[in-house]
């Protein structure tokens, strides 16, 4: 192997792109010099990545402690003070796993429900509940099997997240690093155990991990199985349509659309036929939701006083027109987009013009975002944001719920933690679509590379572009001298 071709397969220093990891770095005794040994140590990128990760999700837990001991079980307003909610122990009791109720098909009593009358999420994230009541006890005092319960559930959910973060460093094959972002990601270690949306969130990974490495059809499998858990996964189809379409690879779209069929149907149509009124809860229930906390919807209704009743039928407008200039900006972009691009834009999307926005789905975009734009200043100004949003909405509750004694944040601050939140991801976007417009300023394509993420896709010439001749693909055979000349421009930035 010449020297030329194992430094074009060295894996990318962030440390010599990234000003910010630069100096972070001086933590741990500076970036990386030229003749440093990278390789035949024990300590890769992927295993460095996965015990950052381990150690920052154990961080999470501590902070659910205040919690964990007692903020969950003694009054309300102490959880939201300590900002440790966590929905998970609450459940526990309101959807019967306590009562050892089978999800979807036995109806729960009003009583312990506050009038759900089956499980509201999808099948694959009721099993994975159901699954973490059975290591549970039965008998004892109700507080602890609690607080077992949301023990054995963070451990489980810590199993996804190291998944997760296995696929982020695995998913461009030289750019193992920016997986650092996923795993020092401050509202991931906030909001792993409020919930279960990391089993939807690592499946997803895994699905783009195989569509990287060309095995599309395993790709569908994977997304179809995070759709089971969530319903986001879903919208990445729309970036591989439209791509695939850019591309001429509709086969490779075709091959990936049936594993995602077919694993859907292998998960759901067991409990659709015999419990359909269970199975069709959380589709109801997505319907039916009022507008709810952390969306701009909720601004517009409080400051108005006005309902919005048809804010469902708005949103998905809303939603569609966004999908159409999204797949205009594909087909009409100087270079092929990459699909981790595409693929964060329609879930911010989504998520910007939702009806509600709970602080955990900020983990459905921290991998896309680490993906799509890899660059430590931009993502810790959203991630800043972002937990700017996770401690207004506790301290909002808190504020509501504390009678006349009112501590905590008032409507007019909660509001504007809201709108920090949106400013912060529509900021995410803007720089995403720009690296989208202007190739050059793409920082996973400053070595030469085309689309690590893109598998079929990868250096695959055009077939199918609205603009002139001159917008079509270009040669992009050549990263070692692309890479060279980057960085004499930049100065090794």
């Amino acid at each position: 192997m010449t020297s030329a071709h194992q430094e074009q397969q060295a894996p990318v220093r962030p440390t010599v792109q990234d000003e910010i990891a630069a100096a972070g770095s001086e933590l741990i005794g500076g970036p990386i010099g030229r003749r440093a040994l990278t390789g035949g140590s024990w300590w890769t990128p992927v295993r460095i990545v996965l015990l950052v990760m381990l150690g920052m999700f154990a961080l999470g837990m501590v902070q659910k402690l205040p919690c964990y001991e007692s903020g969950w079980f003694r009054g309300a307003t102490s959880q939201y003070v300590h900002a440790c909610y966590s929905d998970i122990p609450h459940l526990y009791t309101g959807r019967g796993f306590a009562a050892d109720l089978t999800p979807y098909f036995d109806r729960i009593p009003q009583e312990i429900s506050g009038g759900m009358e089956y499980l509201e999420y999808p099948v694959l994230t009721g099993a994975f509940m159901e699954v973490a009541s059975w290591f549970t006890p039965q008998g004892g005092e109700m507080v602890q099997r609690q607080q077992i319960y949301w023990t054995v559930n963070a451990g489980m959910l810590m199993v996804c997240a190291a998944v997760l973060v296995v696929c982020v460093a695995r998913t461009h094959r030289r750019r193992p690093w920016d997986a650092l972002l996923v795993a020092l990601a401050p509202a991931l270690a906030l909001t792993a155990t409020i919930n279960w949306d990391l089993l939807a969130v690592s499946l997803t990974a895994a699905s783009m991990l195989m569509w990287a490495r060309s095995r599309p059809f395993a790709s569908g499998v994977l997304l179809g199985l995070a759709t089971a858990a969530k319903f986001y996964p879903f919208l990445l189809l729309g970036p591989l349509l439209v791509l695939c379409w850019r591309a001429g690879r509709q086969r490779a779209f075709g091959t990936a659309l049936g594993g995602t069929v077919t694993s859907w149907l292998a998960v759901n149509l067991p409990v659709m036929l015999l419990a359909p009124d269970g199975w069709g809860k959380f589709y109801s229930f997505s319907q039916e939701r009022n507008i709810d906390f952390g969306s701009f919807w909720l601004i517009i209704s409080q400051r108005t006083g006005n309902p919005l009743e048809h804010a469902n039928t708005y949103a998905m407008l809303l939603v569609l027109m966004g999908c159409a200039a999204i797949a205009l900006l594909t087909l009409c972009a100087p270079r092929r987009p990459r699909f981790a691009q595409l693929a964060f834009l329609v879930v911010a999307l989504f998520i910007v013009t939702n009806k509600v926005y709970s602080p955990q789905y900020v983990l459905w975009l921290i991998p896309l975002a680490a993906l799509a734009r890899p660059r430590w200043r931009d993502f810790l100004i959203w991630q800043a944001c972002e937990v700017m949003y996770y401690l207004g909405i506790w301290f909002y509750l808190a504020y509501t719920g504390s009678g006349d004694d009112r501590h905590g944040l008032p409507t007019e601050g909660y509001q504007f933690a809201i709108l920090l939140h949106l400013l912060g991801t529509l900021y995410l976007c803007s720089v995403v679509v720009r690296d989208i417009l202007l190739p050059d300023c793409d920082v996973v394509r400053r070595d030469g590379s085309d689309d690590p993420s893109g598998g079929v896709l990868d250096r695959a010439p055009d077939a199918f572009v609205l603009g002139p001749p001159q917008h079509r693909q270009p040669d992009t055979s050549t990263p070692q001298g692309s890479e060279v000349r980057w960085e004499a421009r930049t100065g090794g930035e």
